[in-house]
């Protein structure tokens, strides 16, 4: 998996593309929580939920079903005043969407594990990406506090930090001549 914090930085590129404010830092910690979530299977470990189980890390918690869900999920308790399906709302909900199913889609690129359940519980093959750029992150604390964790969050810092920078940086630009 890329490690939490890269799956936060990504969600908060995706939540600036969403242009509903600058400094919205609810839309901000809500993506971030999407973004973040589908590793909780990894508790699985810890319960012997065998890894290849639709239950299991990368399961049925990384799928895009998953992302419908919890987007939906989001929306309904942080946005009830927002008049639903309107083109406001559906932006939001595209937002929460988008960070989680970041997640799987940043997994897939990854150098280990079996792959990502991207379209569970319907079908439950795992998929990968042809390029497996992103070196994979340990999954315990002290694993990630470690030189494999370094090295990690170097390749991380290539793939996923500086894409979402440029993200930020040309949605700010955006803003900027949008409010000339």
């Amino acid at each position: 998996m890329a490690s939490a914090f890269s799956h936060a930085i990504a969600s908060v590129a995706i939540s600036r593309l969403n242009f509903r404010s600058a400094q919205n830092r609810k839309l901000w910690l809500l993506g971030a929580f999407c973004a973040v979530i589908p590793d909780a299977d990894a508790i699985g470990y810890w319960m012997h939920v065998p890894y290849d189980s639709v239950w299991g890390h990368r399961g049925i918690s990384h799928s895009l079903f998953f992302a419908i869900l919890l987007a939906w999920f989001v929306m309904y308790l942080f946005y009830r005043s927002e008049a639903a399906f309107t083109k406001s709302w559906w932006m939001l909900y595209l937002t929460f969407f988008a960070c989680t199913a970041s997640h799987p889609v940043l997994d897939a690129f990854t150098t280990g594990g079996l792959g990502v359940a991207f379209f569970a519980p319907f079908y439950n093959a795992r998929f990968f990406f042809p390029w497996k750029v992103i070196k994979v992150s340990p999954i315990s604390i002290s694993g990630f506090f470690s030189k494999w964790g370094i090295e990690v969050l170097k390749s991380e810092f290539v793939w996923i930090w500086i894409p979402s920078f440029f993200i930020m940086l040309i949605s700010n630009i955006i803003r900027k001549i949008e409010s000339r």
